[in-house]
């Protein structure tokens, strides 16, 4: 997600990203651009229909460790890219290391796409994300992991929607199911990297209204969140908090100007005041994205996290 707190930076954001989509190459139906980033041994099973349609944007990838089996984790990676750019592949050029490790460890990887917020509005991404995480858990004998043990892992605009699943899990919210039925899953543990958290919290402190018209937040809902608080409230993660949510590590980048850090202390604040484990990383010097999230540090914090909530 980019560009949120200074909307003049919305350019070199979408220039970063295009780049960035580059870089990968193309991404056809039959190639993985990541695929150099996973250990030997990885299996992987591609471009799975997840709601059993044809929309490209249904579609998921497995990895699955060399020896992977009934008791295997889940973690279920969910990419940024403002709700409206970017793939299943994205995020994963600057975590190479800690891609690389969640394999090595053991642990089965799942990436997902969802629908772009300029194709289909709020609630349509948390809707795929749900459809995408009930496919997992229904063929986990198929795939061969653990379907009570599943984590998410998001970044950016993923990470909101990472935080919004995991949050909303337990409430009774029918808008975020195709088929209005509540989820069967349950999450056991969220790694949250630098996701917005509130919605109306994101809105410049100044400029004109319409300087917010076409920002990130206002494609998202169809509407601006001044003009829609109601439709913010319902897709912001906090609106959701309770005592019975996973935990929370949240990982932000000190320098982030598109999602300002001050959103990962405001979840962290709502989620101790519910008595939800949680823990904040800010890291030094960081932006919003980038190699310096790939740290030894975050990497033995992430892990660290999994092991103790994973179980």
């Amino acid at each position: 997600m980019h560009s949120f707190e200074r909307r003049k930076s919305i350019a070199s954001g979408l220039v970063w990203l295009l780049l960035l989509s580059a870089s990968f190459g193309a991404s056809a139906q039959n190639t993985n651009p990541v695929q150099a980033i996973f250990p030997p041994g990885t299996r992987m099973i591609q471009n799975v229909a997840y709601a059993g349609d044809t929309l490209k944007k249904h579609l998921l990838d497995i990895y699955l460790p060399a020896k992977s089996g009934p008791t295997t984790p889940l973690i279920v990676w969910v990419h940024g890219g403002a709700w409206m750019l970017n793939d299943k592949y994205a995020d994963m050029s600057y975590m190479k290391n800690t891609i690389r490790s969640i394999l090595d460890k053991g642990y089965a990887l799942a990436s997902i796409d969802y629908r772009y917020s300029t194709t289909a509005p709020f609630p349509a991404q948390i809707q795929d994300c749900n459809q995408a995480l009930t496919f997992l858990y229904r063929n986990a004998e198929k795939y061969n992991y653990d379907k009570s043990r599943i984590a998410l892992i998001g970044f950016s605009a993923g990470g909101h929607l990472a935080s919004l699943l995991a949050l909303s899990n337990n409430n009774t919210v029918p808008d975020f199911y195709v088929d209005r039925q509540p989820a069967p899953f349950r999450i056991k543990a969220v790694i949250d990297f630098y996701g917005p958290a509130d919605l109306l919290a994101m809105m410049p402190q100044s400029g004109s209204l319409s300087d917010s018209i076409s920002n990130p937040e206002s494609r998202l809902l169809g509407a601006t969140p001044l003009h829609r608080p109601d439709l913010a409230k319902r897709a912001s993660p906090v609106t959701y908090v309770d005592k019975n949510d996973p935990p929370f590590l949240i990982i932000h980048g000190q320098k982030d100007e598109s999602v300002p850090p001050a959103q990962s202390i405001l979840l962290s604040s709502w989620l101790t005041l519910a008595h939800v484990k949680n823990k904040v990383i800010i890291v030094p010097d960081a932006p919003h994205y980038g190699v310096l999230f790939d740290s030894d540090v975050n990497r033995q914090a992430i892990f660290d996290w999994l092991a103790t909530y994973l179980k």
